[in-house]
Parts: structure tokens; C-alpha cells; sequence
């Protein structure tokens, strides 16, 4: 099973341990880190699908490490704090924050909001989508092509998945870059190409030429399938 990632920041490390041990039971599976800093190399090496963050951290602030994600990434982002004034609310929501949630909070409802953020994102993640000969079931990440199993490694199928969730559209090569290495990852764009070489050469009849996996000249790649 294709477990949903979660990183919880936050520099109460007792709290952190209760939330992650709650989400990894819950079929999350859960990760910390009590800097920003620790936040910024976790994100670089790792692609997660929501953050806890807190506001208030011993080298930066919650509202900073937003800020920064969103000049690479709109994955999904609940504050909790024990900051409850008006405008560290509004301040959360202006620079991209998902949800709100103020400390003291109980599992329960902490739960409940990440449940449903989780399927108001990615509810795509059950569809299987097809272009020509080829289907691909996000949910049980598997690729056929002609009704035989396709193998894809790891970053590659989490590359495939991004076209096909955006099919039709072209996607700039920085947002590839980080929806499937990380937010501050410093992978070259020249390992975007080899991957993208590599999903033409298992998937397209003709690799030098592609009918579906299609660059984009001067912004990325698309997904083109009009069928």
C-alpha cells in the first residue's frame, strides 16, 4: 500500500512523537523535525503530501518555511499553533497555508483535518489514467502497456504520475523537479531529462519520437494524448 507522507515541524519533540505515532497507526506514515532547518533537508530529499508546521521554531518561523515552499510547491499546509490571534490566522492563510489549527488540539480533530485535506487534494490518486496502450493505476502505482506489466522505478513512476495528472498540459521543468524530488532539492535538471528518456524509451513505440510524452521547447515536458 502506497502510504501518504506527513511531516510534522515542530520543535516540541514529545508532541511531534504522539502526533507521528498517531498518523503512522492511522496509515500515514509520519516524519519530524524540530528546525527549520531540519525541515528544509528532509524536504530536499524527500517528496511528502502535507506539513504540519508549527509557528514558532528555535531558527526560523512556520510562516518563513511557507513562504519558501510555495515559490516551488503547493503541497498542502496546516499551521499549529498555539498563536491564535486574528492576524497570525490571516497571516497563515495569505502566504498559502491550507488550514489552521490552534494548540491545544485534540488527535481526534487534528485527524479529521488532515483526512480531509488529504482527499480534497489528492482524490485523483484512486483514478487510473490511460493514454494509447498504456493505463496507469496511481493508487496501486502499477503501469501496463498492451495488458503487460510495466516495471518503473520509484522516480520515475512518481514522474509519470505528475504528467498524468496534468495531461494536456505542459508542466515547467523546476515544478517536475520538485513535485517528485523534493521542494529544495538540488537535483540537476539534467536528471530530469535521463528519467524522462527512460519513461519514453518502456512506454512509447518509438522513443526518438514521441507521441505522448512531448518536451515542451524552453519550459518542460507535457503529457499529450487527445484521444
Amino acid at each position: 500500500m502506497n502510504r501518504k507522507r506527513i511531516l510534522i515541524v515542530d520543535d516540541e519533540k514529545d508532541l511531534s512523537f504522539i502526533i507521528a505515532e498517531m498518523l503512522n497507526g492511522c496509515g500515514y506514515q509520519a516524519e519530524c523535525a524540530d528546525s527549520a532547518e531540519a525541515a528544509y533537508d528532509m524536504l530536499s530529499q524527500n517528496t511528502f503530501h502535507l506539513i504540519l508546521l508549527d509557528i514558532n521554531l528555535p531558527d526560523s518561523t512556520g510562516f518563513e518555511i511557507c513562504r519558501e515552499l510555495r515559490r516551488v510547491s503547493q503541497i498542502p499546509v496546516i499551521f499549529a499553533s498555539a498563536r491564535t490571534a486574528e492576524n497570525d490566522r490571516i497571516t497563515g492563510f495569505d502566504i498559502g497555508g491550507d488550514d489552521y489549527i490552534p494548540k491545544p488540539y485534540s488527535m481526534k480533530e487534528l485527524l479529521s483535518r488532515i483526512n480531509a485535506l488529504m482527499r480534497r487534494v489528492y482524490s485523483s490518486d484512486e483514478y487510473i489514467y490511460t493514454f494509447g496502450d498504456v493505463s496507469v493505476n496511481i493508487s496501486a502505482r502499477t503501469v501496463s502497456k498492451s495488458g503487460r506489466n510495466i516495471e518503473l522505478a520509484k522516480r520515475e513512476f512518481d514522474l509519470l504520475a505528475a504528467l498524468c495528472k496534468n495531461k494536456n498540459t505542459a508542466i515547467p521543468k523546476e515544478k517536475l523537479l520538485s513535485d517528485v524530488w523534493g521542494a529544495f532539492s538540488e537535483v540537476e535538471p539534467s536528471t530530469l531529462t535521463v528519467h524522462i528518456r527512460w519513461l519514453r524509451e518502456k512506454l512509447e513505440d518509438d522513443p526518438a519520437k514521441p507521441k505522448y510524452i512531448k518536451t515542451v521547447w524552453r519550459l518542460g515536458y507535457m503529457l499529450e494524448d487527445n484521444t
